[in-house]
């Protein structure tokens, strides 16, 4: 019985798939009578290059063709014998069994001098040609250059570079590409239906994509698949002959990410290693739907393109992703993962470097769950009092008054509140920076992380205003929970009640923030403390407040 690819090979144009930029130029030259003398095909494997030169070959020296038609009739002696391989005025050579001089000189030179005995034309079919030797290739060169009449020349390779270039300047050259996914699909959907096979389109579409681009090796694995599950095809037994795709699962991942579900993103991580997935390959897969994604939301043309061909399916997935994800997310989950993905050698724990990606896009999820249990934090009594009212917020970008307190307090509240409300210099929040850090540390890590990397930029009124590069990290401190433990903080720390506003300036550098979230005065936007006496003072209260945060001492 003849395997899948020999069955359903074409035997005619229409049955040719995809290479339709070749097939217009060839047809063409057949209709009008006017055929090169050579012709070279190449391309990759198993993408028509030899089944072209065969039907080729059918449509001149089919007996029955009419003239306003290029399609040979399938029906006749010379095309019946064409399909069997027993036609006499068409010799194909393999190359690659056939490398020498003496070989071309008695397969091809001797050949040629006999004059086609059944058909209009002698064609030879020279497969894999790259691989004649240096004088097989000079006694080829001299019969493409002087060819006797009605002998036609159709050189095979799929290493072009190969190829001399006095050989390629005597021939016709056409590129074959690969074949799409959604064209193999139409193909192997049209064998299964001829064969009355029962097999889920998704299997379909898993084959294509494993084949990447050629048919030969869909149709292969096609067979394959078939002689283990007969007319109904499980996706069990499909699993035992396609290798493993992890293209759904970097889905699944994208979408947890999307979610900023920190936890469940590592767990399913985590499981995917336990499987014993290639990490860096499900990295590449992961960083190609990223770039797929990215296409299709700067561009549809961009995105048809140039962008991956990944089967129905998953373009229907990607499509609802678009309409949650931004540009600037993707654009930071590329670089980053590409990152992690070169970094993969440099940690003893291989998913590291992926984990760190995950906790810092999400912005400390794995502890939301231990952060809703803890206590929150209560205020600490300090010389000044904190005030109970409930303070409206005040705007960065408009000059306001300090607001007063609600009517219902008590005249001795009112006397405290307008102390406790007297506007913060930045001085004092550049000095106790790092106990406000220590203090958030405490109750949220990753929370304390995305503070060391912003920067207090003014403050106005009761209100201090934060700037943090990313778009993420901004949207995180602005999250209800996380303002609220930042704000609570500011009141243990600075001794009254405080409010915060979030900001995105990318133009902040790595080397405006220190490592242990020193904060530059050099800073845009930062005030600059005087350098007199009071500085001094400032200095020494920021150093006491370092020795009594972290339990240091001065030594001479």
């Amino acid at each position: 019985m003849a395997t899948l690819y020999r069955k359903y090979r074409p035997k005619n144009w229409q049955e040719v798939v995809n290479q339709n930029h070749i097939k217009t130029t060839l047809t063409q030259e057949i209709l009008s009578n006017k055929m090169a003398h050579a012709y070279l095909f190449s391309g990759p494997r198993g993408v028509g290059k030899t089944t072209i030169a065969r039907v080729m070959a059918a449509s001149l020296n089919c007996k029955e063709r009419s003239k306003d038609s290029y399609e040979p009739c399938g029906k006749c002696g010379h095309c019946t014998q064409i399909e069997a391989g027993t036609y006499l005025d068409i010799i194909e050579v393999d190359a690659a069994s056939h490398t020498g001089v003496d070989n071309i000189r008695e397969n091809i030179i001797a050949a040629s001098r006999v004059p086609a005995s059944l058909g209009k034309y002698k064609i030879f079919i020279i497969d894999e040609v790259h691989m004649l030797s240096i004088s097989a290739f000079n006694a080829l060169l001299k019969l493409l250059e002087e060819p006797p009449k009605n002998i036609l020349f159709i050189l095979c390779t799929t290493e072009i570079h190969k190829i001399p270039a006095t050989i390629i300047s005597r021939c016709e050259r056409f590129d074959f590409k690969r074949i799409s996914v959604s064209d193999l699909v139409k193909k192997l959907n049209y064998i299964v239906n001829k064969e009355k096979i029962k097999i889920d389109k998704k299997i379909l579409e898993a084959l294509a994509r494993q084949a990447e681009g050629h048919m030969r090796d869909a149709e292969s694995m096609l067979g394959q698949i078939v002689a283990i599950g007969g007319r109904e095809i499980t996706q069990e037994e499909a699993d035992l002959v396609i290798p493993r795709s992890d293209l759904m699962e970097a889905i699944k991942f994208l979408k947890l990410l999307n979610t900023k579900n920190a936890a469940a993103t590592i767990e399913l991580i985590n499981h995917l290693i336990d499987e014993g997935i290639d990490l860096e390959r499900f990295s590449i897969d992961f960083i190609e739907l990223l770039r797929r994604l990215l296409l299709m939301i700067l561009s549809p043309g961009l995105n048809d393109k140039f962008g991956l061909e990944l089967g129905e399916n998953i373009e229907l997935e990607l499509n609802e992703l678009k309409k949650k994800l931004k540009i600037d997310d993707l654009i930071w989950l590329i670089k980053e993962f590409n990152r992690a993905k070169n970094s993969i050698s440099d940690y003893f724990i291989v998913q590291l470097p992926f984990e760190l990606v995950i906790s810092e896009y999400c912005g400390g999820g794995l502890s939301q769950q231990a952060e809703s249990q803890s206590p929150k934090p209560s205020p600490v009594l300090n010389s000044t009092p904190t005030p109970q009212s409930n303070l409206k917020p005040v705007s960065s970008d408009v000059n306001t008054e300090v607001p007063k307190a609600e009517p219902n307090i008590k005249a001795n509240s009112e006397a405290v509140n307008k102390d406790a409300l007297t506007s913060i210099k930045m001085e004092e929040i550049f000095a106790k920076w790092h106990e406000v850090l220590a203090r958030v540390k405490k109750h949220n890590h990753s929370l304390s992380f995305i503070l060391r990397v912003c920067q207090p930029r003014n403050v106005q009124g009761n209100q201090v205003c934060l700037a943090f590069r990313y778009k993420f990290h901004k949207d995180r401190i602005s999250e209800a929970n996380i303002k609220k433990l930042v704000e609570d903080t500011f009141s243990e720390v600075y001794g009254q009640t405080l409010s915060i506003e979030a900001i995105v300036d990318e133009s902040i550098s790595q080397t405006d923030v220190g490592n242990n979230g020193d904060i530059r005065q050099s800073t845009p936007g930062l005030v600059s403390a005087p350098e007199d006496a009071s500085s001094e003072e400032g200095n020494k209260d920021m150093l006491n407040n370092l020795l009594k945060t972290f339990g240091g001492k001065v030594v001479k």
